[in-house]
């Protein structure tokens, strides 16, 4: 089937949609001297490493520099300036995790400018829209709406491209996120607080309804953008599946999953790549405060990152193989267990870690960490071994999180955090996961998660039946795929064009 379709919700055209706006983007290129990367460089970035380091050799990881946007992929090293063979990554200790199972982290802070993968779903989603015309950077303002991160890389992309953009995130997201974006939008105003925190996305969604009526604002929502599902499948499955052959050396292990929040759906779309080429299950993460995949729940939480309260458009439910929830309270405790001189002080005469290696437990943030436990959940409920591989993502690391910590120390543990207190998290949290608040799903299961999207998309934001039922066939989201030669070729000839 060909999902390339012309409505408000399947944008993956092929060829140029309005060629004013195309020859205005590219008139805008050549006189800022602006190359894109294409997909398949993001891949496999070490494979085009002469044109990779010829744009990034010199440049600030942390500025807006258009060879930044070379840097797109999960390949950086820890300085984030150098190209690495295998992406940065660590493998947890059964000492550590309690588990025997390999449980391995890929490090979204290696990602250039916000320190977070989610700037490759802003790349995604943007450039296909560049390129074939639906977006003239003269004229429109990209409008972000996301729980933190997505945002930051969407206005990070933005600026580099020259281009006015908005960020549209709940008010309640960590202090850190909003002083970041207060420093690089170039409008204060370009920040829109929306109410609640990190489970009110239909807040997010009116918000962005509303500015849709301008027409100069065009509206890159994570959720249903379908460039995001395709960046992740085409850049983030083969960088997981590299870190897998890396940690795999003599042959004997077995990728046998992959867990990872379910935010917006993007990122489990590496799964899709990685259940086809190895045959891992899939594992989507929720709030256990706000289990909707899980029991059609509703509530608040503060695992930053993972929006909710609704079922993504662009999350392959009938491929997802199990739902886990893990709890805030978990988080938030082991944030403090793992950032704190008396918790890494505890973790070291425990598990016997060194500091060198507690010093990377810097590298997960909340939903990371929750991703770990997620992890952990799965190997306990398959009884895996240490030949049994879990894959999972970081998606931000600790910086982000700052204020978190103290907000944690202070309302949950009175302001004193010691090493008692994180024997007590630690083993409550971490060594005390258990299986409860999580299914295997069977084909009624998935049905059900699947039609619970049905409210938010169809009766909500205006999907036809037909856009929302499609999604069921698994030659759907194979079919995505289609687009990503398609796109790199546009992208070629876009940059001879604004040569």
């Amino acid at each position: 089937m060909n999902p390339v379709r012309d409505n408000m919700t399947i944008k993956l055209e092929t060829e140029i949609i309005n060629g004013g706006a195309y020859k205005r983007a590219v008139e805008r290129f050549h006189e800022s001297g602006i190359t894109l990367p294409k997909l398949s460089q993001l891949a496999d970035p070490v494979a085009a490493r002469t044109e990779i380091e010829a744009h990034t050799q010199s440049a600030d990881p942390d500025a807006p520099d258009a060879s930044n946007l070379f840097r797109v992929h999960w390949h950086n090293g820890s300085d984030r300036k150098s190209l690495v063979e295998t992406p940065d990554h660590v493998v947890l200790p059964p000492e550590l995790t309690g588990v025997e199972a390999t449980i391995v982290v890929a490090l979204g802070n290696r990602f250039p400018m916000i320190r977070a993968h989610k700037v490759l779903a802003a790349y995604g989603c943007l450039i296909p829209r560049l390129v074939t015309g639906q977006f003239d950077p003269t004229h429109h303002r990209a409008v972000w709406p996301s729980t933190g991160n997505y945002c930051r890389g969407g206005v990070a992309i933005s600026r580099i491209l020259g281009c006015r953009s908005v960020a549209v995130l709940p008010e309640g997201m960590s202090r850190e996120r909003f002083e970041w974006l207060e420093s690089w939008v170039t409008d204060q105003s370009d920040i829109v607080r929306t109410y609640g925190t990190e489970s009110n996305v239909k807040e997010i969604y009116d918000a962005c309804n509303e500015m849709a009526e301008d027409a100069e604002n065009v509206i890159l929502n994570q959720f249903n953008e379908f460039g995001n599902y395709v960046a992740h499948r085409a850049v983030t499955g083969p960088s997981l599946e590299r870190i897998f052959d890396a940690v795999n050396v003599d042959g004997s292990k077995k990728m046998t999953a992959y867990v990872a929040a379910s935010g917006s759906g993007g990122t489990l779309a590496a799964g899709d790549y990685l259940k086809q080429s190895h045959g891992a299950r899939i594992c989507a993460v929720e709030a256990l405060e706000c289990p909707t995949l899980l029991n059609n729940g509703y509530g608040d939480h503060n695992i930053q990152g993972i929006g909710d309260k609704h079922v993504p458009f662009i999350h392959n439910v009938m491929n997802t193989d199990f739902v886990v929830a893990v709890s805030d309270k978990a988080s938030n405790a082991l944030n403090l267990v793992f950032n704190t001189t008396p918790g890494r002080s505890y973790l070291a005469k425990r598990t016997g870690i060194n500091q060198e290696f507690a010093a990377e437990l810097a590298n997960l943030g909340l939903s990371s960490i929750a991703n770990v436990l997620g992890a952990i959940k799965m190997a306990k409920y398959l009884g895996l071994g240490a030949n049994d591989v879990v894959l999972t993502v970081a998606t931000d690391g600790a910086e982000m999180y700052g204020t978190e910590i103290e907000k944690t120390r202070s309302d949950v543990f009175g302001g004193n955090f010691d090493e008692l207190s994180a024997a007590e998290s630690y083993g409550q949290y971490m060594l005390g996961t258990t299986t409860d608040n999580m299914e295997e799903m069977t084909r009624r299961d998935r049905e059900r998660v699947f039609n619970l999207g049905y409210y938010t998309w169809v009766e909500q934001q205006g999907v036809s039946l037909e856009d929302f039922d499609a999604r069921r066939d698994p030659a759907f989201w194979s079919g995505l795929m289609d687009v990503v030669p398609a796109w790199d070729k546009m992208i070629d000839d876009f940059n001879r064009a604004a040569a």
